[in-house]
């Protein structure tokens, strides 16, 4: 019997072979993923996202200034912003939004640049205001700024190279052909991956004059053609000129801007009209609020907003009697009226981020210049070259034009017109389609004399361009002439003035807290408050944490330094003025959280001093106490943690200030305790130093605890006192128990 044949079994579908190891993880390095998937990322934001390149721009800036150029809006009557956004989503495939706020900030409105590129008309916000919105794309108009025609001089001559777009559809430019210096006269910020870049402003006509100079002598002093940066919000810049020689020659750096005001004396108000460019309106109000709450701005009664088409106006109403001058100087250390810009010239140079100095980037943007202008030089050469080569043939028909005429007339098919030409006078093909088009017209004596003159001053103008692109020099001056052409056209008058450093600016700070005594107290679980003594008369009882208690109180001012120590051997630092006023029926504020501890650190010491005189005592469960002069606490700058505060070798038992040298009283756990004047104890500068032997233990007994006893206390324990050190102690019974004694 014949074996019935078995159905082919199916193949296994495409889709099924495409999952057939789905949900297998495998394992692979971190570093191999971030070299795969983050390091292109990032070069990617590096080169074509967040940095400027030598030309002024970045991408975004330049595809949109592109598309305006292409649309005719350089001479050509504004349209809708919304068009633009538009058209530029051909070149830049980011979101609408994005594309909008690019624009934004371009616009002559929103006086963000020194020299706008875009001429706007609408509401485009402004720079100086964080909450003045700008109206949206469909409502404001625009079009490109008269400068643009020298951003995009002889574009059309290849001078710059193109790339195509993202999808491959148009070409773009890689760079813009800019005539003179534009990434250093309009301000630039960016924030790449790991690097930034934060480039000033400075006047188009000193930077235009220095440029010419580094030109003609490579050691000029730029100093003395580029005075510093010039913002488009004016105000004043301090004048600092060792800081302006390291930008100029580094590339880094920072400079101080401080507002323009004048005093009203009529109406007792202070009007500042213009303001540092690294802040805003909003921010400025806010911190004099801020100040004016908290007391340390008691002159100041409101401050007010009167921006109006005239410009900006910020007045501040002061109290009668007030010193404007004075003022101002409180203002420009305690708020935003005086700010700092910070420079980091980081220049894309042929797709390499680089920090240069200002003579390096005009070096380079000169060598960038002088590369358009050959090739712009070189298409005019060869678009003369080709005219000449026509005309040349043409000069040979001319000759003998009766010739030619008899030539085309005897040709009986028109696709031999232009061979026959060729064959009766040696010319080339090209020539030949040239003569062929000739209109019968310009077969006279006047078109035939002005054609063969046309020869002669092509062959000159020739001559003259290979000559100019064999010698450097005479390309810098085609740069330079360039350069004073558009300062005399665009240049403008500085906006932002100098001021020099005085006593006052130099001068410490005047400290404006409020000075008033009052009582501090610190309880055992690290709870604080400040009660002033008027309130701390009419209060009750003290309200504490259950199972809680005070360990410290003193009276002090509101101006005294606290130092709070901790069991992690650390010191916060704080004043009492930054804790405010309260009552004895409030809880207070926890230590840690407020001065922001580490994960379990707690107070183990409150020190109030207001001249870091005396000494502190530590006392150490084994036997050591170490003295240290509290001026070794003392800092210049304003820091609030000190690490290393005391020897973690051995757990602290008590921490104690002494004034001056006294009697101390030291107990151990085994009930034998010791009675040393501290000017036993060797006084150590070192914060951290383990201190010196003070008592003998024996087996496993510690340092209890440990006071400075003063009147009856200190006569009924003198005949603990010990000759010298260490010491055992004398033991007796009459020592109360180590667990009553405080570590505090």
């Amino acid at each position: 019997m014949a074996r019935k044949k078995e159905p082919p079994k199916p193949k296994k579908p495409a889709m099924d072979a495409y999952f057939e190891n789905a949900g297998i993880v495998e394992e692979e390095l971190i570093t191999e993923t971030l070299e795969k998937n983050y390091l292109p990322y990032a070069m990617s934001v590096i080169i074509s996202r967040a940095l400027p390149e030598i030309d002024g721009f970045k991408p975004s800036h330049r595809k949109l200034l592109y598309t305006m150029y292409k649309m005719g809006l350089i001479n050509g009557a504004r349209t809708k912003s919304a068009n633009v956004v538009g058209q530029t989503m051909r070149l830049n495939p980011h979101g609408d939004a994005a594309i909008y706020e690019t624009m934004v900030r371009l616009t002559r409105a929103n006086e963000s640049l020194l020299h706008p590129y875009v001429d706007s008309k609408g509401n485009f916000g402004k720079q100086y205001s964080r909450d003045m919105a700008y109206a949206a794309a469909r409502y404001t108009e625009v079009k490109l700024a008269p400068i643009c025609n020298e951003l995009f001089r002889d574009i059309d001559k290849e001078t710059v190279d193109f790339v195509p777009n993202y999808d491959n559809t148009m070409p773009e430019p890689s760079l813009l052909p800019a005539a003179f210096p534009s990434v250093l006269v309009n301000a630039n910020m960016g924030i790449a991956v790991s690097m930034a870049s934060n480039i000033c402003p400075f006047n188009l006509q000193e930077i235009c004059d220095t440029c010419i100079a580094l030109m003609k002598n490579p050691d000029h002093d730029i100093l003395t053609t580029l005075k510093g940066p010039d913002f488009p919000g004016g105000g004043f810049l301090l004048y600092d000129e060792d800081e302006l020689r390291k930008i100029y020659e580094t590339g880094r750096g920072s400079v101080k801007l401080r507002a323009k005001w004048n005093f009203d004396k009529a109406s007792g108000c202070i009007e500042v009209t213009e303001i540092p460019y690294t802040t805003t309106l909003e921010a400025i109000k806010d911190k004099i609020t801020e100040l004016a709450k908290l007391g340390k701005l008691r002159e100041v009664t409101y401050a007010r907003d009167e921006i109006d088409v005239n410009g900006f106006r910020l007045a501040i109403d002061v109290k009668r009697g007030t010193d404007p001058d004075k003022l101002m100087q409180k203002l420009f250390r305690m708020t935003p009226l005086q700010d700092s810009f910070s420079c980091n010239f980081n220049i894309l140079i042929g797709s390499v981020p680089r920090v240069m100095g200002v003579r390096e980037i005009l070096s380079e943007w000169t060598a960038f210049r002088e590369e358009c202008v050959k090739r712009r030089i070189y298409f005019d050469l060869n678009k003369k070259k080709e005219r000449l080569h026509l005309l040349l043939g043409l000069k040979k028909i001319l000759l003998d034009i009766d010739k030619a005429i008899a030539i085309i007339r005897h040709t009986e098919e028109e696709t031999k017109v232009v061979p026959n030409l060729m064959e009766g006078f040696s010319i080339d093909e090209i020539q030949a389609e040239y003569v062929a088009e000739i209109k019968l017209r310009h077969l006279n004596r006047q078109y035939i004399l002005s054609r063969i003159e046309d020869v002669d001053k092509l062959k000159d103008e020739i001559a003259e361009m290979e000559d100019t692109l064999s010698k450097p020099e005479k390309i810098r001056r085609i740069i330079i002439a360039e350069l004073k052409e558009t300062a005399k056209k665009y240049g403008q008058p500085r906006k932002t003035m100098f001021y020099h450093a005085t006593e006052e600016d130099n001068g410490p700070a005047e400290d404006d807290t409020p000075d008033y005594p009052v009582h501090v107290f610190l309880s055992r679980e690290g709870y604080f408050k400040k009660i002033t003594p008027q309130s701390l008369r009419m209060s009750g009882e003290q309200k504490l944490k259950e199972g809680d208690s005070m360990a410290q109180q003193a009276l002090v001012t509101n101006k005294t330094e606290l130092l709070f120590f901790t069991t992690a051997c650390q010191t916060y630092k704080t004043r009492a003025a930054g804790f405010d006023d309260t009552k004895a029926s409030v809880l207070g504020e926890y230590i840690p959280a407020k001065l922001g501890f580490d994960e379990g650190e707690q107070v183990c010491g409150m020190i109030c001093t207001t001249d870091y005189s005396g000494s502190l005592l530590f006392i150490f469960e084994n036997g050591k106490a170490a003295k240290v002069p509290l001026s070794a606490y003392a800092t210049k700058t304003n820091r609030k943690k000190l690490a290393n505060a005391y020897s973690d070798k051995s757990p602290l038992v008590k921490l104690l200030f002494l004034p001056e040298d006294t009697d101390v009283f030291i107990r151990s756990s085994g009930n034998r305790g010791v009675l040393v004047h501290t000017s036993e104890i060797a006084e150590k500068t070192t914060r951290s130093t383990q201190g010196v032997q003070v008592m003998t233990l024996k087996g496993k007994h510690i340092v209890a605890a440990a006071e400075l006893p003063e009147g009856e206390r200190l006569e009924a324990i003198q005949s603990f006192r010990v000759k010298s050190i260490p010491a055992a102690g004398k033991l007796t019974k009459d020592l109360e128990e180590a667990n009553q004694m405080s570590l505090l």
